[in-house]
């Protein structure tokens, strides 16, 4: 392995391949999307044959998806058996599948009850994993077609070309071995032989030893049979003093069973006690939960009440809040109609003083020209 490139350890070892782009990453992210949906869709002829088992972990709508591909199913094939009606069977096939993808969805949205599912489901092989496997190499197959560059295809060829070569030398290299081991074993069989041979010799020497040594068996079995009784005697002391020992810890041990009782029964008391107290609050506790929940629910009661106050105040509010616009709107055209008045008013009040004065400056000029007039008539 040390002598691998990384290129190639890359190649070989599926781990060590990994996205290197966005694009690959999303490709990877469809062929997974489509091994999780076949594996689904794997699952749901089991799902549908046992509902009721996995209706709490399925929920309402999924229960219901599925009832309605069950009914689908069905439909279609009452129909395989009535042949001629192209029409309904296209269409409650564009059904089903509108059906499984609805249930796939679902099923995609929430990973943790597939992945629940498949191990709680136990399926026999069929043609589908066949399918799912070949689609799984597919998709490994892919990541290393994707990841793998040029450079790497063409050391991954001089590679594997360079190990074809190495297979061929290690072939020539065994054959030479094999030939060594067969004459090692033609040489080994030969040493066994020779040493069955020294073996029965041994054999007979020993039968011829053990005849001679029959005698000094005999006078180790009186010394062994001596012995034997010694210790006999001794293990009789020992299982006295043992007996004596056994019935000083019995009463020990009767003492501490009396005084454990006691103590046990001491604690039973306060058990019992402990317990007592503890029911006292559970039920003191659902006393009071239950008029806090009975003061809650008037207290939302009365909240939903003003809420729905509230809801037609604000549409009231709403309301006037329109027909006061509208009257301000009325109200300032009113006023701009009075202002605009207001200034045609004065325009003709400024402009009836200015004809006023200029008629008032007329008259006087004319009575001043006509006494001017009179006097230099007098005067001549």
């Amino acid at each position: 392995r040390a002598g691998i490139p990384l290129g190639i350890m890359k190649l070989l070892d599926p781990r060590h391949l990994k996205p290197d782009s966005m694009e690959t990453e999303r490709i990877l992210i469809v062929l997974d999307e489509t091994i999780v949906k076949l594996e689904i869709t794997r699952l749901i002829p089991r799902i549908i044959g046992s509902l009721q088992r996995y209706a709490s972990m399925l929920g309402p709508e999924i229960k219901s998806r599925l009832l309605e591909h069950q009914k689908l199913s069905m439909e279609i094939q009452q129909l395989l058996t009535k042949p001629g009606d192209e029409k309904s069977m296209t269409a409650a096939e564009k059904r089903l599948k509108y059906s499984m993808r609805s249930i796939l969805r679902l099923f995609l949205a929430n990973p943790l009850l597939y992945h629940g599912l498949k191990y709680e489901i136990r399926v026999r092989e069929s043609p589908a994993d066949v399918l799912i496997k070949a689609f799984m190499e597919f998709r490994n197959f892919m990541l290393e077609r994707l990841v793998t560059t040029p450079d790497e295809e063409k050391e991954r060829i001089q590679f594997m070309e360079d190990i074809s070569l190495r297979v061929k030398k290690n072939t020539e290299m065994i054959s030479a071995l094999q030939e060594e081991l067969a004459a090692v074993f033609q040489t080994r069989d030969e040493e066994v032989n020779r040493k069955d041979k020294m073996i029965e010799d041994l054999k007979t020497s020993m039968e011829n030893l053990a005849k001679s040594c029959e005698a000094d068996i005999r006078q180790i079995m009186k010394e062994g049979e001596k012995q034997q009784k010694e210790d006999e005697e001794a293990s009789k002391k020992r299982c006295a003093r043992l007996k004596q020992d056994i019935e000083r810890l019995g009463a020990q041990f009767s003492a501490l069973v009396l005084e454990h009782r006691a103590a046990e029964l001491v604690l039973r008391k306060e058990k019992c006690k402990a317990e007592k107290e503890i029911l006292e609050w559970a039920q003191k506790y659902d006393i009071d939960m239950t008029e806090k929940q009975t003061t809650y629910e008037e207290i939302e009661a009365a909240y939903n009440e003003e809420k729905e106050q509230l809801s037609l105040l604000k549409e009231k509010h709403a309301l006037l809040i329109q027909e006061y616009t509208e009257i301000e709107e009325e109200r300032r055209i009113l006023k701009e109609k009075e202002e605009e008045a207001a200034r045609e008013e004065a325009r003709r009040n400024n402009a009836a003083t200015c004809i006023q004065a200029a008629w008032k400056g007329y008259l006087v000029r004319s009575i001043y020209r006509s006494k001017l007039k009179k006097g230099k008539g007098k005067g001549k």
